[in-house]
C-alpha cells in the first residue's frame, strides 16, 4: 500500500519511524518523543515528553532542553535525566521549547536531532497590558500599576490573578483603581517572619475578551520590598547636637532587616547633608544653636536581607532652633527709608517756619513811605470834608441859638500833627 494512502496517524508514525531508522544508521540517538505542555498553575508551565525507542542498556541517557522567546534564545538550557521542565510561560510572544536526548558516561554515540513545538500568543498584538510595576509594602501587600495596551480599547477592564508556591490555586485581586489611564490593584501578601526564602510570585494580567492578549510576569518579591514611612519622629538639643529619634516597623521586618537615610538642612538655601544610619536614632554634633535646622528620614531594606533598592517615602519634616523671620527683616527695609524720608520732609517745613520766626523778613522802605503818605492824602481829604460839614452846622446853630457859642477844633488838626512828629 501506498503510504500516501494511510490516516494522518499511520503516517506520523510511519514518519518518526523513518526518522529513529536513519538516526540508527547513522550512529546518532533517536530523539525524544510525545513532546508536550500543560499549565500547572498560571504562568507556570509543564513541558513531558517520552525517551526514546530502541535505546541501549548501557546508554546513560540525559535530556538537553532550550527555550525561545519570539525566536531569541534565554540561555537557559538545562541537562536533565528527568523528562520534563517547569519554566514560566511568556503568554505576550511566541514560545518555542526543545530537547534532545543524549548519552553520557564516555558512551560514542551522537546526541539526537533537536524536537521541538511551540505555545503561539492568543489575542492582538499590541492590547497587552504594559509596564507592569509591583511593589511589595512593609511586607505586608503588594501594589501593582500598569497601562492599557496601545491598541486596546479605552473601555478595557483587566484583571489581574496572582499565584505562589504554598497558595492551592491562584488568587483574583478585587482592589482595583484606575487613575489618568493607569491601572492600579492591592492584595495581601505575607509570609512568616521566620523564614529564609521566598517564592517567586506569578502574575496574570487578562480579559474576557478573546481579542485581549494576556501578559504574565513573575516577581522575585524579596527584589521588591519597600518599608513604610517611618513615624513618630522626635528632635531635641543635647549640648552642642541635635539627637533624632523615629519609630520602627519591628511587627513586620526582622531585626537588622532595615537601614535608614537621614536629610537635614540649615536654613531655606543651605544644601542638604545625608548620613547613613543603622539604627533608628542619630546624633548631629556641632551644630549652630542660632539657626533653625529641619529633619527628615526614610528607610531602606538591608542587602543582607532583602535583595531590593527601594526607599521607603519621605518621613513628615521636623524643626528645630529659632530663625529670624525674613519678614522682620524685608519690612524693615522698607519701613526705615520712609520714615527718614518723612522726618526730613517734616524737618524742612519746620525749619522753614522757625527761619521765619528768628529771621522775620525786612520789610521794603519804599512801601512804608507809600502807605504813609498814602493814608495822610486820605485823612486830609476826609478832614476837610468834615470841616466844611462842621461849619454848615455852626451857621445852623448859631441862626437857632444866639446866645450859645460853640467853639470846636477839627479832629484833623491833631491827626495833622501826628503826621508831623512822625515825618
Amino acid at each position: 500500500m501506498d503510504a500516501a494512502g494511510l490516516p494522518m496517524p499511520c503516517r506520523l508514525i510511519l514518519a518518526l519511524c523513518c526518522v529513529v531508522a536513519a538516526a540508527v544508521a547513522a550512529g546518532a540517538l533517536p530523539p525524544p518523543s510525545n513532546l508536550d505542555y500543560s499549565f500547572i498553575q498560571i504562568c507556570t508551565l509543564n513541558w513531558t515528553w517520552n525517551p526514546p525507542e530502541n535505546v541501549s542498556s548501557s546508554c546513560d541517557l540525559e535530556y538537553s532542553s532550550d527555550i525561545m522567546i519570539d525566536q531569541v534564545p534565554q540561555e537557559k538550557r538545562e541537562w536533565s535525566k528527568s523528562r520534563f521542565r517547569v519554566t514560566n510561560a511568556f503568554l505576550s510572544e511566541e514560545m518555542r521549547f526543545k530537547v534532545r536526548s543524549e548519552c553520557k558516561d564516555g558512551n560514542s554515540s551522537e546526541p539526537s536531532q533537536w524536537v521541538e513545538t511551540s505555545l503561539l500568543p492568543t489575542g492582538i498584538p499590541g492590547t497587552a497590558a504594559v509596564d507592569l510595576r509591583c511593589a511589595w509594602h512593609n511586607l505586608e501587600y503588594m501594589v501593582c500599576t500598569w497601562r492599557p495596551g496601545e491598541k486596546a480599547n479605552s473601555n478595557t477592564s483587566y484583571t489581574l490573578y496572582y499565584w505562589f508556591d504554598g497558595l492551592k490555586n491562584h488568587q483574583k485581586c478585587n482592589n482595583y483603581s484606575v487613575d489618568q489611564g493607569i491601572f492600579r490593584c492591592i492584595f495581601n501578601l505575607s509570609f512568616p517572619k521566620v523564614t529564609n526564602t521566598y517564592p517567586d510570585i506569578s502574575i496574570l494580567i487578562r480579559t474576557d475578551a478573546e481579542e485581549i492578549r494576556p501578559v504574565c510576569a513573575n516577581k522575585n518579591p524579596t527584589t521588591l520590598v519597600k518599608p513604610a514611612t517611618p513615624r513618630r519622629v522626635t528632635l531635641s538639643k543635647i549640648n552642642d547636637g541635635i539627637y533624632m529619634e523615629w519609630s520602627v516597623s519591628t511587627s513586620t521586618f526582622p531585626e537588622k532587616c532595615l537601614g535608614y537615610e537621614v536629610e537635614y538642612h540649615s536654613g531655606g538655601l543651605d544644601t542638604a547633608q545625608r548620613i547613613e544610619v543603622e539604627n533608628n536614632y542619630v546624633t548631629v554634633p556641632s551644630t549652630d544653636p542660632n539657626s533653625k535646622y529641619a529633619f527628615k528620614v526614610r528607610a531602606k531594606p538591608k542587602p543582607e536581607c532583602y535583595s531590593s533598592k527601594l526607599y521607603s517615602d519621605w518621613s513628615e519634616e521636623k524643626s528645630i532652633g529659632e530663625k529670624a523671620d525674613s519678614t522682620f527683616y524685608f519690612v524693615l527695609i522698607v519701613a526705615v527709608p520712609a520714615i527718614v524720608a518723612v522726618s526730613t520732609i517734616i524737618l524742612l517745613v519746620y525749619l522753614k517756619r522757625l527761619k521765619i520766626l528768628i529771621f522775620p523778613p525786612i520789610p521794603d522802605p519804599r512801601e512804608i513811605l507809600k502807605r504813609m503818605f498814602g493814608e495822610q492824602t486820605e485823612d486830609y481829604q476826609s478832614c476837610a470834608k468834615d470841616d466844611s460839614v462842621n461849619a454848615n452846622n455852626r451857621l445852623i446853630k448859631e441862626e437857632e441859638i444866639h446866645t450859645l457859642i460853640l467853639t470846636e477844633t477839627p479832629e484833623c488838626t491833631i491827626s495833622e500833627k501826628e503826621n508831623q512828629t512822625l515825618l
